[in-house]
């Protein structure tokens, strides 16, 4: 049983390969490109001679059976246009499948544009919501942006060219002007950040945009709530009206801990100390 190494290639600048990932794509006995003109030109960067075959959403349902014969007696490095395989895009099918029949799947990290895009975003970068590529009509697209209209966390969006000034105002219309980050050609000659509300963004963006785009958007601002507002009011309040601490807790459920409810009820309860003479 072979393994089935997901090999991160550059999102742009060649120079971003890694030393292990060479090393995997020159020791493997065939590699699975989503498009091998790329992928030759990285190869004849480096000098890899490794043979190659396609594997896309074209032709992935015929070469999935044949790549999975491959591994039954060796390794194989599946790569993608750009970036790590197997995220939005058809290398996860063949993952699918390679873990179905027990292969070892390894990843062999690298650039990714999520990553890079979220980290140059100067948007918050504890937690973040990837949304891959939204769809291309309209009203779908609308919708989609909709479901996720109340989530707190920064959204990231993969973005063809040409559709990248209609997503921002479908962004306005239905998230508000919040703050975003156009990631345009990260890592290469041409790479383009722009900053700002989606407004200010639409305004600074050219009419001919070219190269993919990542889209980083600021999460929804959360109100707070009753408790975080006054939880002490709260307690004295359930207090009156005469709840025990252990129904007061769960009535503060998913408000406040446990823990917090106890702590404060009792506190209440404690004698202050005397006054210093």
């Amino acid at each position: 049983m072979g393994t089935l190494y997901l090999v991160a290639t550059p999102i742009g600048n060649l120079e971003d390969i890694t030393l292990r990932a060479l090393r995997v794509l020159r020791e493997a006995p065939l590699v699975a490109a989503e498009d091998t003109r790329t992928t030759r030109i990285l190869f004849r960067r480096y000098g890899i001679d490794t043979p190659l075959t396609s594997y896309n959403d074209h032709n992935k349902r015929a070469k999935t059976p044949v790549l999975l014969e491959a591994l039954r007696t060796g390794d194989l490095a599946l790569v993608s246009e750009a970036g790590m395989p197997g995220v939005s895009d058809p290398g996860h099918d063949l993952v699918v499948a390679a873990i179905a029949e027990g292969h070892t799947v390894t990843p062999v990290p690298g650039p990714s544009a999520v990553t890079a895009a979220v980290a140059a975003s100067g948007l918050p970068s504890r937690r973040f919501y990837y949304l891959g590529f939204l769809p291309k009509a309209t009203g779908p697209r609308r919708r989609a942006l909709a479901a996720v209209a109340s989530v707190p966390d920064t959204l990231v969006i993969f973005e063809s060219p040409h559709r990248a000034r209609a997503t921002l105002e479908d962004i306005r219309s239905t998230l508000g002007d919040r703050r975003v980050a156009l990631c345009r050609e990260l890592t290469k000659v041409h790479e383009t950040i722009l900053r700002g509300t989606v407004s200010e963004v639409l305004d600074a963006l050219g009419p001919d945009v070219r190269g993919e785009v990542t889209l980083v958007v600021e999460g929804t601002a959360q109100p707070p709530t009753e408790v975080e507002l006054d939880l002490d009011a709260t307690i004295a309040r359930l207090k009156a009206q005469g709840m025990t601490v252990r129904d007061a807790a769960a009535a503060l459920a998913g408000k406040a801990s446990r823990r917090e409810v106890y702590r404060r009820w009792h506190a209440e309860e404690r004698p202050s100390p005397p006054e210093s003479r």
